[in-house]
This record gives C-alpha cells, structure tokens and sequence, in this order.
C-alpha cells in the first residue's frame, strides 16, 4: 500500500518528529544525507530542495552543479536508533536537475538508474524482478585495525557474546525500519556474519540494502565497536560477498518455472542465466567495485571466480538452488561474485539488463558444471571453456569502458563519470608502495 505525503506529514506530527533526514548515494554506493525541519516537508514534496552536485562522487560537474532531492514518501521511516523525545525520520530521494516550468530525473541519479533498468524489463512483459542479496560483514575493536570480537566460525551458537547480541540489535531496528529478515548467523571466518532479508521487488530491496548497511553500523557504533562491509578486510582468511538470488515475474507466476525441464528452469530463465554468464566480465566493476574486491575474488576462499554455472555447486559463479515439489515460486538463480561494498542500484540494474540481454537475444546456457572447479587444472578448465573473472579492478575497467551493455545499462552520463571514478581509483592504489613489497624487496635490492 503506498504512502501518501499525507500520511507522511500526519505521522511526523503524531511522531512528534524534530528531523527528517534526506537520503541518496553517490555513484560509490556512499550514502549521502541532509536534514529538514517538519516545517520544510510542504515545500520538500512539491519542489524537492536544492544541494551543490558538484560536491556529490560521481554527479554533476561545478558549473551545471545546481540538484534537487526529491523525497519519496514510500520510504519513509522512524529511525529506530534516534531518541523517541526527539525522533528523527527519513526519506530516500530521487535525484532531479532544475529545468524551465519543471523537473526532470537527474540521469546520473543510481535510483534512476535502477528504475530506467526496472522500465525496460517491464516493456518485456514482466512485472517484478525479485532480488535477494545476502550480506555478509565484518565487526572489528574498532575502525583503526582488524582486531576481532569473536572467534565463532560457520553457524557456531556459542554462548552469550557481543557478536550474538549486536546480531538480535540490529534485526529489531531493521524491523523497525520495515525489512522483513529471514534468518541470521554467524559466518565462516572469525568475527564476520550475515543477516538475510526477504527477497522483494528490485527498487525497494536497493532501498533496504542502503537501509541494512546504515543500520548495521549504527548498532555497532552504539555498541563501542566498528561494522565492516569492506570485501577482504583480513588476510587469509574468507571475504565478504553479496550473494544476489533473483527471478523475473509475470503476474504471480515465476517466468524462471519450468517443471519439463530437469533443471525446472524456462527458457527465460536459462536465456537470463546465460546473459549474465556472457556479459559477467564487463559489468563486473560495478559488482566487485573497488581495488579491495579482487583480494576477495580469488580461489581458496569459497569466492566464484570461474564463469560457470551449475544446480547446487557452489564453487560455480551461479548456482541455481535445488528444486523443491510445490515451490515453483522459489526457482531462481543466484549470482556468487558481487561483494556489500558497492551500489545495490547500480548492481541490481547491471544484473537485470545482462539478464534482460540474454533474453532479448536468445542466449543458449551451456551445460551446468557440477564438479569442483578449484580442484580443475588451468589446462582442464580451458578445455572445458570455463574462463575466469579479471584479476583485478584494472583489468575490470578496461573491459567495462568497451562494453556497450554497460553503457546502455548506467546511460552516457553516468557511465563516463563512473568510468573516470574507477580510473582515478585505481591509479590512486597502483602507485602506493606496500608493506608487502618493502618487507620482500627492500632488503635484497
């Protein structure tokens, strides 16, 4: 049921609401934020209120810097870490640019990226792209260093700790805040963990993601400690990933469903499959985003680094979980390579047009690889055409500045800023002189 700006403006006063936080990413994921006053809500709804763009990673150059947030009244909530006294609420904007006798989107806007995905998928003929991330995180002492608060591995109960009870903390504030959470647990390596949303429709899950990750850090803070969703913050031990389940809709039935065939997967979902299979290499700048991705995306630590797909097999990039007698609803395919560290906007609209692209053009899925892939010879995978993910944000980006998909995906504007951004990031990292290469070089050279 939709949220008019009346309910809106009847909950902030029932709320007795003192601010109204303003929320957007920048092309980063990074989420950015302003504060109003109730007085300003009126004028909020109608006009939106004006920031500098220039300011904001990734957005508008100072000379055309004039942007408007405008407040969708749909995501609007309480924050549940705030004083009641003095409660404080937010809403997600959508970005415009001022023009003659109206506005219009901001195309470097990432939620407008994500809908314009959203548009096109529904101009197919399909209603609902169903999204599913799984978040996986780190807590530490604090944010200077990687020292640990647990020592807890896969799905240990342990007794009564801080890790236990930041967990319980904070899915009752994401409840709060709306997000349905499944379940959570304790993760692989020492001190890192994972709470799972429901799966929902693809804007409002990019919505809850920013919303998840805020929320998560905030209890942690609260708590004396720092949260992390940094990709690969511990040497030699698992990263954090972002497993993503997804499936197209039309109506209620799931267009991914066929109970003929022995993987009981259509014709769309194995095109859909297959897009992502063809088109992984190109966007997967925007799913592993930063330098630090590519420390997680190596073999040894249970990270897809093989373009490969298989029912069950988790060493392959995509699995498509095992079919279960009376929930065709629950057939999906979940990609295994994109890591919490970078814009669920972003990354669920690149994820929908490679799928989108596959069906469009008819893509043929190979056969599923159901062996252990890291346990394969480079010799025995190239004989089996299984390629791997680049190696490296450097190599990610030149192959994502040739890729017409992603340009088409991110648009002109966004995809040239984005681009530039992961340059300029990358040249940052490629001229630091490690640790590593003073302790190996400095005393032998």
């Amino acid at each position: 049921m939709a949220i008019t700006k009346e309910d809106v403006l009847k909950q902030v006063k029932e709320n007795n609401i003192e601010f109204i936080r303003l929320w957007f990413t920048d092309i980063n994921g990074v989420l950015k934020s302003f504060a109003i006053a109730p007085d300003e809500l009126e004028n909020a709804f109608s006009q939106g209120m004006g920031f500098d763009g220039s300011s904001i990673t990734g957005f508008q150059d100072i000379e055309e810097s004039d942007m408007i947030a405008m407040p969708d009244p749909n995501t609007f909530a309480i924050l549940p870490w705030r004083p009641k006294d003095k409660a404080v609420a937010r809403m997600i904007c959508d970005i415009l640019q001022p023009a003659e006798g109206t506005h219009k989107p901001y195309e470097g806007d990432p939620r407008y990226i994500l809908k314009r995905a959203l548009s096109k998928m529904e101009k197919m003929g399909f209603d609902h792209f169903y999204v599913g991330p799984e978040l996986e995180y780190f807590y530490f002492k604090n944010a200077q260093g990687t020292e640990i608060i647990d020592t807890g591995g896969y799905f240990d109960l342990s007794p009564l700790d801080m890790a236990s009870d930041l967990r319980r903390e904070t899915i009752l504030a994401l409840r709060k805040l709306g997000v349905k959470v499944e379940y959570s647990h304790h993760e692989v390596a020492p001190s890192q963990h994972e709470i799972d949303m429901r799966y929902d429709d693809g804007l409002k899950m990019a919505d809850q993601t920013i919303t998840y990750k805020l929320t998560v850090k905030e209890i942690a803070t609260m708590n004396g400690v720092h949260a992390t969703f940094m990709p690969k913050p511990i040497f030699g031990q698992n990263g954090s990933g972002m497993h993503v389940h997804q499936s197209l809709f039309k109506g209620k039935v799931n267009a991914f469903y066929d109970g003929k065939d022995k993987s009981h997967l259509s014709e769309v979902g194995k095109s859909y499959i297959a897009g992502i299979l063809k088109h992984i290499p190109e966007i997967i700048a925007v799913l592993a985003s930063n330098v630090n991705s590519y420390k997680r995306l190596v073999p040894g630590y249970e990270a897809p680094v093989y373009i490969a797909w298989s029912v069950k097999n988790r060493s392959a990039l995509i699995r498509v979980p095992g079919y279960q007698p009376g929930k065709e609803a629950a057939t999906r395919m979940e990609l295994r390579c994109p890591d919490p560290s970078g814009n669920p906007y972003l990354q669920f609209a690149v994820m929908l047009m490679a799928g989108l692209k596959g069906i469009e053009e008819g893509y043929k899925l190979p056969e599923p690889m159901e062996l252990n892939l890291y346990h394969l010879t480079d010799e025995e995978r190239a004989e089996k055409g299984i390629k791997s993910l680049p190696g490296s944000l450097g190599e990610a980006i030149a192959l994502a500045e040739k890729s017409d998909l992603l340009k088409e995906a991110l648009g002109k504007h966004a995809f040239e800023r984005f681009i530039a951004v992961k340059k300029q990031e990358w040249d940052d990292y490629r001229i630091q002189v490690s640790e590593y290469e003073l302790k190996r070089y400095l005393p032998i050279l």
